[in-house]
């Protein structure tokens, strides 16, 4: 039951990976504070959005008046013991039905890129689309690549970047996922590729920072070297 009281910790994915602001200069001018203050209040709602279905205005009217009682210490106008276990039911429905709509999106994403000229399906099921051919020999199950790469989801939420970096990755094909063993070794250095990896050939039915379980992972990905 736990899992469903993830209200406190809901911000966390946002902010793990954003750089240090100067909170100094925030603090000191009001309106900046404003803007910050501002900035959270979306961040939570971009959040709460994800984990909860609300139908009408009036859902987010009462949601939203339940948030504000309770930070400006109001007496709660409901008995919350009682209404807890009917809480704790509509998380669990709605991740459901949100799933199923985040697993028919990946499903048609797939299908369509299956469709488009240039890409080929792998043994695994990854998919992979040449922009750039490269020259040379294409490495082995076993080898060490260097490129640079960016990780998104399908609806281009980015999660990883070389680029952003500024730093080509270098690893062997025996240490990452499944679609990129296969895939990488569908290209030659000097190629560019989209790679699209079906979540068996990824992380599965883990969650992993802002990848949510059971996700299609679509990466760019430049082969620069074998090492």
């Amino acid at each position: 039951m736990k899992k469903y009281w993830i209200l406190a910790l809901m911000l966390v994915p946002c902010l793990l990976g954003a750089q240090t602001a100067d909170t100094a200069a925030t603090q000191a001018d009001p309106a900046e504070r404003n803007k910050m203050l501002y900035s959270l209040g979306f961040l939570l709602g971009d959040n709460l959005k994800k984990q909860l279905i609300l139908d009408n205005e009036d859902d987010y009217k009462d949601l939203s008046q339940g948030m504000r009682d309770s930070l400006l210490n109001k007496k709660p106008q409901t008995d919350l013991e009682h209404y807890k276990p009917q809480i704790i039911e509509k998380y669990r429905q709605d991740a459901e039905l949100i799933d199923q709509k985040r697993q028919a999106l990946q499903q048609e994403y797939m299908e369509n890129f299956a469709k488009e000229k240039g890409v080929k399906k792998l043994d695994n099921g990854a998919m992979i689309k040449l922009s750039r051919a490269g020259k040379g020999k294409a490495p082995k199950a076993d080898a060490t690549v260097k490129v640079n790469y960016e990780g998104t989801l399908i609806d281009g939420t980015k999660f990883d970047s070389s680029y952003d970096r500024g730093e080509a990755a270098s690893f062997a094909l025996t240490d990452v996922v499944p679609c990129w063993t296969k895939a990488i070794q569908a290209m030659k250095p000097g190629a560019k590729a989209k790679i699209v990896c079906p979540a068996d050939t990824a992380y599965g039915n883990r969650p992993l920072g802002p990848i949510p379980p059971n996700s299609t992972l679509v990466f760019t990905v430049e082969l620069l070297e074998v090492l």
